[in-house]
């Protein structure tokens, strides 16, 4: 059974009480900041890569050089049919048993351009025989004041060989680069699960454990994580939040 520790993301403060968050191993979707927060296990670990510890493998300069020829555009947020075409046939070839499986142009619409906080849809085109431009990926950015959040991101599944989901992560850790931000938040990593194991991959990753963020050391560290011991009463997880002094925030603006 999934639970959640969650939060209203909105008002004049929503960037800050995110940033702050989001250093703690929370994570956006639309208006809202959720943290899992299970009763039996804790094997859901927020995942970030240090910028200035990744260094590339054989294989992900490979994967950089197979999709340089692909143009990357970054733009407000807001939804397009085209990209909910390719949403919808990234479903349905990856996840289509998923919880977004049902999901219509208005719930992805509302993904996409309900955000109280400055994002950026990043999208990938390539060169077509027409002389035209396909979309081949997306993925919906938050700008935060310590580096880049990937929210979503989808591609093309014809592509799959072209290993173009890490290729959107490599791009994201040169734009985070080219920024002055240190880190890329991915998202969650889980110890032992086969969908998230590809984050492990990438050098320099680090996962907020214990209420500290510590570099990732061999994976078979974290299979107590699962164990209901684990776990911290929710009270004890609640007081543990460090919450930024909104008020002295709105003094500087």
């Amino acid at each position: 059974m999934e639970r959640k520790l969650f939060t209203a993301l909105q008002g004049d403060t929503a960037e800050t009480l995110n940033d702050s968050l989001s250093k703690q191993g929370f994570r956006r979707s639309q208006n809202v900041l959720y943290r899992p927060s299970c009763a039996d296990c804790a094997a859901c670990l927020s995942a970030r890569i240090n910028v200035a510890n990744f260094i590339p493998t054989k294989s992900q300069k490979r994967v950089m050089k197979r999709n340089g020829h692909l143009k990357r555009r970054a733009t407000a947020p807001w939804a397009t049919e085209e990209q909910f075409d390719l949403f919808r046939r990234y479903l349905d070839s990856r996840h289509a048993d998923g919880g977004m499986a049902d999901m219509d142009i208005f719930e992805f619409a509302a993904m996409i351009e309900e955000t109280p906080i400055r994002s950026r849809v990043v999208e990938y085109h390539d060169a077509n025989e027409g002389g035209g431009e396909d979309l081949t990926a997306v993925c919906l950015t938050d700008v935060l004041d310590d580096g880049v959040s990937m929210v979503y991101s989808f591609y093309d599944p014809t592509l799959e060989r072209q290993s173009v989901g890490t290729h959107i992560i490599l791009d994201h850790i040169e734009i985070a680069r080219e920024a002055g931000l240190p880190y890329v938040y991915l998202g969650y990593w889980v110890p032992g699960s086969d969908k998230m194991g590809y984050k492990a991959r990438f050098s320099g990753l680090e996962v907020y454990r214990g209420g500290d963020w510590q570099t990732l050391r061999d994976t078979e560290e974290y299979a107590a994580d699962v164990d209901p011991l684990a776990v911290e009463p929710i009270a004890e997880q609640v007081a543990q939040i460090s919450l930024p002094d909104v008020r002295a925030t709105t003094r500087i603006k």
